[in-house]
């Protein structure tokens, strides 16, 4: 009978990736780590603006445009797969925005009309051309991670000089314009997704910045999309920035500590992948919920635990003698 938990053997889950296996441990690790930034960074404005289910909705939204690709281009090739799924990406924001716009749904009722139809449509067509569309269910729904190391993809070369595999370097070039846009565009970003009608006052277009943040959240989850999948995305959007925000109120500070959680997620997530024998981006995300969970507890300003001791003592103060104040 097989065991629920594997025996723990720490030179095999700590030390032998790294000694043994380094150059695949660290393009797996690498790549985690860029893609838990990039998502984390954009998704701290989606908490900001209360549109969290908006990176769930273009990561489903994103299956018939795959399935399009492939039958416009008849290639599985990165390319028209990452252009097929990038178009559906903005479609799903535009979609959403017209709906909402444009009539009395709400936005969050916007987003499931839009990417439950887009979604379903995606089914749709990977059913009626099942014998043409080769793709594989799981790695859409989850991702494979594991095959980002050079061994199974294609290198980027430049002058000579081996740069990495294609999907660790696309996502790298991702999340570095992902934070030169924040950057440049830090007070805009800022003002429009805490009041909007201030922004417009500033001379900020907060609907331009708006749509530029959704069409950009496009190309975060299409490129982070090959790691971890449709599902995947969304807890990779929502749990670091999440987490930064119990530990911080200033907008500096929670950005970096995104990206401290993105590093300790995407490193012990792979340990813990290694341990138990499964899913790296599932395992990731995992510990991206430990994290919140232990910043959810332990926080020092909004902490289950702090937060009750101040009670208790501000209730033993209060109901102390008269004396002893």
């Amino acid at each position: 009978m097989n065991q629920l938990i594997p025996p723990f053997d720490f030179e095999r889950v700590f030390l032998a990736p790294w000694t043994q296996h380094f150059e695949l441990t660290f393009w797996i690790v690498l790549m985690g780590f860029l893609v838990a930034t990039a998502c984390g960074l954009v998704g701290n404005y989606l908490i900001l603006r209360r549109m969290a289910l908006v990176g769930d909705a273009i990561s489903h939204s994103i299956l018939p445009g795959i399935a399009v690709a492939f039958l416009l281009a008849n290639s599985r090739g990165t390319t028209p797969m990452f252009l097929g799924a990038l178009a559906a990406g903005v479609a799903t924001t535009i979609l959403i925005e017209a709906i909402h716009k444009r009539s009395r749904v709400k936005q969050d009722a916007a987003i499931g009309i839009a990417f439950t139809s887009l979604f379903a449509l995606g089914v749709i067509l990977i059913s009626l051309y099942a014998s043409k569309v080769d793709l594989d269910q799981e790695c859409v729904l989850y991702g494979e991670i594991g095959f980002v190391t050079p061994l199974t993809q294609p290198v980027v070369t430049v002058g000579g000089l081996t740069l990495g595999p294609v999907p660790v370097v696309r996502m790298a070039v991702v999340t570095l314009v992902t934070g030169l846009l924040i950057a440049m565009f830090y007070k805009e970003l800022l003002v429009s997704s805490f009041d909007p009608a201030l922004a417009f006052s500033l001379g900020i277009n907060a609907t331009v910045m708006h749509y530029a943040l959704m069409c950009w959240l496009s190309v975060v989850v299409v490129s982070a999309f090959e790691a971890v999948g449709a599902i995947l995305v969304i807890a990779m959007l929502i749990l670091p920035g999440a987490t930064a925000a119990l530990l911080s109120q200033r907008l500096p500070v929670v950005l970096l500590l995104t990206v401290v959680n993105a590093a300790l997620s995407a490193t012990t997530g792979f340990h813990l992948a290694t341990w138990l024998d499964c899913s790296i981006a599932g395992a990731m995300v995992v510990m991206a919920g430990v994290l919140f969970c232990l910043a959810w507890v332990f926080s020092p300003t909004q902490g289950l635990l702090p937060r009750q001791w101040q009670r208790t003592r501000t209730n033993t103060a209060l109901s102390a003698p008269e004396w002893i104040h």
